[in-house]
């Protein structure tokens, strides 16, 4: 189990957003836990004197590109980022330092993943370059991949079925709990271990931690194969319950 920093981005600001809020076109609706008086390089240089790897860059909507390229140039291929990411663009995200791309909305919409885009996703950057981001909102069918900045919800299930076929198009899968995403109230232990016991590429969760006892809960759920990123509760991000120095501490005794 590893430790994965992040930098969530909005409006070109490094901000910690409740996911299930986040609506197009109305900015009043959405709840803001913490924005950074840093820019988004602040928190890249730091993750690269930490030696942390495998860490995200999110664009959240339209105008956080010109933040996106400063924290990529400034820990080279250290970072992934996602975001409106397509076969086009890419490429050229990689060029400014992007280790992988992480794509959702490009390849899940319609209610159904579009194979012929992923095949040019594929094609454009190669599997090993590529994280498919099937964070989820749960329903009646089950756990639902949800899109457009979490607010679509596309039909297509997180199962057995559907990561393994997914996996042969990708090298890892980045997994928000949408329900419990930015509000501290804990970890979704059900899909924790779902994903622990039916992904068969290195996998990384998000959503709800709020202390030690949800980071124990993930490596026990686990099984320590899958790997956490926190944002609210953590200090650099104005939260009150965890220590960025410990997260680093713990990445270190797990690598």
């Amino acid at each position: 189990m590893r430790f994965r920093p992040c930098i969530d981005l909005h409006a070109n600001r490094v901000k910690q957003i409740v996911g299930s809020t986040f609506q197009d076109g109305d900015a009043s609706a959405i709840e803001t836990n913490f924005e950074a008086r840093q820019p988004a390089s602040y928190f890249a240089e730091l993750y690269r004197r930490d030696g942390l790897v495998g860490g995200h860059v999110i664009m959240l909507g339209p105008g956080s590109e010109e933040a996106a390229v400063e924290a990529l140039e400034a820990y080279p291929s250290g970072l992934q980022i996602g975001g409106g990411i397509t076969p086009e663009t890419a490429g050229s995200w990689l060029e400014h330092g992007a280790a992988k791309v992480i794509v959702t909305s490009y390849v899940f919409c319609e209610g159904r993943v579009h194979w012929d885009r992923l095949g040019r996703l594929v094609q454009a950057v190669g599997r090993e370059r590529l994280v498919l981001d099937v964070s989820c909102r749960q329903t009646e069918a089950g756990y639902v991949v949800a899109a457009d900045r979490w607010q679509t919800l596309t039909g297509v299930t997180v199962d057995h079925d559907n990561l393994t076929r997914l996996a042969e198009h990708c090298s890892e899968f980045l997994v928000h709990a949408v329900d419990v995403e930015g509000r501290q109230a804990g970890v979704d232990a059900v899909l924790l271990d779902r994903l622990a016991n039916e992904s068969p590429l290195p996998t990384t969760y998000a959503g709800g931690i709020a202390g030690l006892n949800d980071i124990e809960e993930i490596d026990r759920v686990g099984n320590g194969a899958v790997d956490f990123t926190v944002g609210s509760a953590l200090d650099i991000f104005g939260g009150d319950r965890l220590k960025y120095q410990d997260m680093v501490a713990l990445d270190r005794e797990n690598r």
